[in-house]
């Protein structure tokens, strides 16, 4: 949910629902990431989580990510601002280390790779648990080594980006398989995610050992979320999504638009470099409200999400599961009806 649909709004009524609703901190600042936990606070006393990117790997060639900013000069002069200049950051990792520990939030998960375990007991010595996102079993092995709380196993069908620890290998599994190959491996609790969107899915994965279902792209087009217009209609379209990296260098779900197709196959595995590069013409692409010029990120089933209140949806998934697991007459399939434009 990083890049703006996550909101402080959006957390807590989820929260309030009886949810664990998170706070995107990727591309924050920490001083954005600080007023974000305050906002949320102060709209909710329920426990809540909050993501971190965890530092890249090794710099990319230099000369694929050079080569790739000049094929990105037509878009630059599309939307009247430069190619960025690359940058190998590490999202503020320090700095936000500290402030979620300072603020002793409930659950902290990490994706793109395992912190240290050093990292994992400081978050547990100021009262936070560590969740890692993991998308194969030796990843899941790792983590549980590193004396992670829970894994987030992340199967493929998810949208955004890949929470894979390295991108030259992605884990590209899906979430039902996954499961069943990450159980053995672990006794920790695992929270499922990838492609669920209705009750009948929670119960699914639930089944299957699954602790907790994460969702992300079914809240998309909630009143409280912050997607933008243009991302909010190819979410309620019936088109198609693809993996790429052609907007941050990292392998990502998104639905596919003209930028996709044209740039997918020159994307160097370079981030958060490409990142940087696109940035810049990815937010004046969003800011005209044009679809083909920045990434749409979605799953594989971005069709059932709906325009309503966070809640709403909470309670629904929630009862749709239960009656599903014991077997209530009450179990619906999802309406059929058009849905509701989004707000």
């Amino acid at each position: 949910m990083g890049g703006g649909p996550s909101t402080p709004e959006l957390a807590a009524a989820v929260c309030e629902a009886g949810g664990l609703g998170f706070l995107a901190a990727g591309y924050k600042t920490p001083e954005a990431v600080r007023a974000d936990i305050e906002a949320l606070r102060a709209l909710t006393e329920r426990p809540f989580g909050i993501n971190l990117f965890a530092p890249p790997g090794p710099p990319a060639d230099p000369a694929a990510t050079t080569a790739f900013a000049a094929t990105l000069e037509p878009e630059a002069d599309r939307f009247g601002v430069p190619v960025g200049a690359p940058k190998h950051d590490d999202d503020g990792w320090d700095a936000k280390l500290s402030l979620v520990a300072e603020l002793g939030v409930p659950v902290v998960s990490f994706t793109f790779g395992c912190p240290e375990p050093r990292v994992i007991d400081a978050l547990h010595d100021a009262g936070s648990a560590a969740w890692v996102t993991v998308t194969t079993p030796g990843e899941a092995r790792l983590a549980a080594a590193a004396r992670a709380d829970a894994l987030v196993v992340q199967g493929v069908e998810a949208g955004g980006h890949r929470g894979s620890f390295d991108d030259a290998a992605p884990g590209e599994i899906g979430l039902l398989a996954l499961l069943q190959l990450v159980r053995p491996v672990t006794d920790l609790p695992l929270i499922a995610t990838g492609g669920l969107a209705t009750g009948r899915a929670v119960a699914a994965v639930l089944a299957l050992g699954a602790a907790a279902a994460q969702l992300g792209t079914a809240f998309m087009l909630c009143p409280e979320a912050a997607t933008a217009p243009a991302h909010r209609a190819a979410i309620e379209s019936d088109s198609g999504t693809a993996l790429t990296r052609a907007f941050t260098g990292r392998l990502a779900r998104g639905i596919v638009n003209r930028w996709m197709a044209e740039h997918s196959g020159d994307a160097p595995s370079a981030y958060p470099d490409v990142h940087h590069l696109t940035a810049g013409i990815r937010a004046a692409a969003r800011e005209r409200g044009d679809p083909d010029g920045f990434h749409l990120w979605a799953g594989q089933a971005h069709q059932l999400a709906e325009a309503v209140p966070a809640g709403e949806l909470v309670r629904r998934l929630a009862a749709e599961a239960h009656a599903v697991l014991h077997g209530s007459s009450q179990a619906k399939e999802p309406a059929s009806e058009p849905r509701s434009p989004a707000a």
